[in-house]
């Protein structure tokens, strides 16, 4: 038998995706994937069923239904400040994780190199050496997630094409500044390279953070490739629906990309994302405020079991320090003590290692994701109780 793709031999499936399995098989409580156990919207799953009872049930527009691409471009003015022109800068996809590749994919040659802060979502690593690019790793350092920026300037050089940004970030947390925007973009101008942002976190921000789209800091509007979904913000992680936004010339490439990876992302939830994307700003202060509710139960309950959370600035998960429980756990290995810790609790986490390069990375550190219902994490607390 001829060798398979030596290419598919680099990197895993889903270590995410492979808890939720164990969390589903054991009957455990989920809090490693990030989707919400509460139901979506009232309104959008209205909007969907008005759809498909209109009959935007066929192929769509390959690159995004005009209602669509409209709401888009109104709301990116509106919230990120970035520009676009609807017929000819927007491409909806099938998630911001189509979206990531089909960008990729579009803009990469043999040779070129990305910038990934680590630790990262673990699609961006496979993503990179899919579309044929070497991937070099910058540090976030804990507490805060900083970067070092002379760190991140060596990083750059004349192969360099891209640099990927997730802000709010998953999994720390992290929202970007305008500071390091202002940094990131010098770099990007200096080496004549582009930068991909990951924003679907974008309404889900704490303690005053701002959210900052890098595509409207000055002299980045046409080198930023703006990503983004309705899976976060309006708790329909299902439904697939995503977007990039670029300039036009770029955006004709992904384009390409999209229409021979999936032809076009699900007409009707197209057609109800474009009424979500108008919901009033009172939508976006609850989703906040909710969050932030959950954050604070999830923190206080993880502090008690001897847990050491790192505080998030954005999205809805938390990493923790996990040393003190490591050797009470008999772990050898933080996927180990995920393990043995749903095992124990029923309660499903991700290994810190997911979300760094490497083989055998032991981190110390796992992953939980508060997107749930109050009885939920309130389940959770009693099952850490005993814990120590």
């Amino acid at each position: 038998m001829k060798h398979l793709s030596f290419i598919t031999e680099t990197f895993t499936e889903s270590v995410i995706r492979e808890m939720t399995r164990v969390s589903d098989a054991m009957n455990g409580i989920n809090l490693s994937q990030g989707f919400p156990d509460f139901e979506s919207p009232a309104e959008i799953k209205q909007a969907a069923i008005r759809a498909i009872n209109q009959n935007w049930n066929q192929y769509p527009v390959t690159f995004g239904e005009p209602e669509l691409r409209e709401a888009i471009s109104r709301k990116a003015l509106a919230y990120n400040h970035i520009k676009s022109n609807p017929d000819t800068d927007i491409t909806v996809t099938c998630g911001a994780t189509e979206a990531m590749i089909a960008t990729l994919t579009a803009i990469i040659n043999p040779g070129d190199e990305i910038i990934i802060f680590e630790p990262f979502y673990e699609n961006y690593g496979p993503d990179g050496i899919l579309s044929g690019a070497k991937p070099k790793y910058v540090k976030l350092y804990t507490p805060d997630w900083h970067f070092d920026f002379d760190e991140l300037a060596a990083a750059f050089n004349s192969k360099t094409k891209a640099i990927i940004i997730n802000t709010p970030n998953n999994p720390t947390g992290k929202v970007f500044t305008r500071a390091e925007f202002q940094f990131i973009a010098s770099l990007c101008q200096q080496w004549d390279c582009y930068a991909i942002t990951d924003e679907i976190y974008e309404h889900i921000i704490y303690d005053g953070c701002q959210h900052i789209s890098l595509a409207s800091v000055p002299g980045m509007e046409n080198r930023t490739i703006t990503i983004n979904s309705i899976s976060k913000t309006y708790s329909v992680t299902g439904w697939r629906v995503g977007w990039a936004i670029a300039s036009a010339d770029i955006t004709s490439r992904i384009r390409k990309v999209h229409d021979f990876l999936t032809v076009g992302a699900p007409t009707p939830f197209q057609h109800a994302a474009a009424e979500a994307l108008a919901f009033p700003i009172e939508y976006y202060t609850q989703l906040q405020h909710k969050y932030d509710t959950s954050r604070t139960h999830l923190t206080e309950t993880l502090v008690k079991a001897g847990f050491k959370p790192f505080n998030p600035k954005g999205a809805y998960y938390i990493i923790t320090d996990v040393s003190e429980l490591f050797d009470a756990m008999k772990a050898e290995s933080d996927m180990d003590f995920s393990k043995k810790l749903i095992a124990r609790t029923h309660v499903a986490t991700v290994p810190g290692s997911s979300f760094y390069n490497g083989n055998n990375v032991i981190t110390k550190q796992v992953r939980f994701a508060f997107c749930k219902k109050p009885e939920t994490l309130e389940a959770v607390r009693q099952l850490f109780s005993t814990l120590l």
